[in-house]
């Protein structure tokens, strides 16, 4: 489990089994998030987790852990995922797949233009380094955001690694 929960990439995972029932589980993690409660939140029910590090301002880049219980071959598995808040995933998946869907149409129009020998788009490689550009951006900003999160990832990591030892 340590070298799962060791590198703090873009989103890490990780499953524990247990053969606790899922309210158990749920209870288990209550009780701990209780006693870690002047630095930790949570939202607790028997088949998910969301926990995150207690700020005065609610930053654009906290990270959170989601847990979900569930029953697989009658055993109770926890599966773990480190992240930013779902908005955040889904805004920055979502600006990857525009830039990058952007940068293949413009450097296919210039590519098949040049081919054909044609001069009808001579600014579609300039939308497609534009797309780069901005894909680019947008990648450095989620690291930006992955340095100022570092902190609180560890805090989480640590509660996980203690949800662990105490299931």
């Amino acid at each position: 489990m340590e070298e799962k929960l060791n590198s703090l990439r873009t989103r890490p995972r990780f499953k524990i089994y247990t053969d606790f029932d899922t309210e158990i589980c749920a209870q288990k993690i209550k009780s701990l998030l209780a006693l870690h409660k002047e630095n930790l939140q949570g939202n607790i029910n028997n088949e998910v987790a969301n926990i995150w590090i207690k700020t005065e301002h609610n930053e654009f880049w906290k990270p959170y852990l989601s847990l979900r219980i569930e029953k697989e071959n009658h055993q109770t598995v926890i599966r773990g995922v480190f992240g930013p808040s779902a908005a955040v995933w889904t805004f920055f998946m979502f600006l990857y797949f525009i830039f990058s869907i952007t940068f293949m149409v413009f450097i296919t129009i210039w590519f098949v233009t040049k081919q054909i020998k044609s001069t009808d788009f001579p600014w579609a490689i300039h939308v497609a380094i534009l797309a780069i550009i901005l894909l680019l951006i947008s990648f450095f900003a989620t690291k930006i955001g992955q340095i100022k999160a570092k902190s609180e990832m560890e805090q989480l990591r640590d509660f996980a690694e203690k949800t662990i030892e105490d299931l």
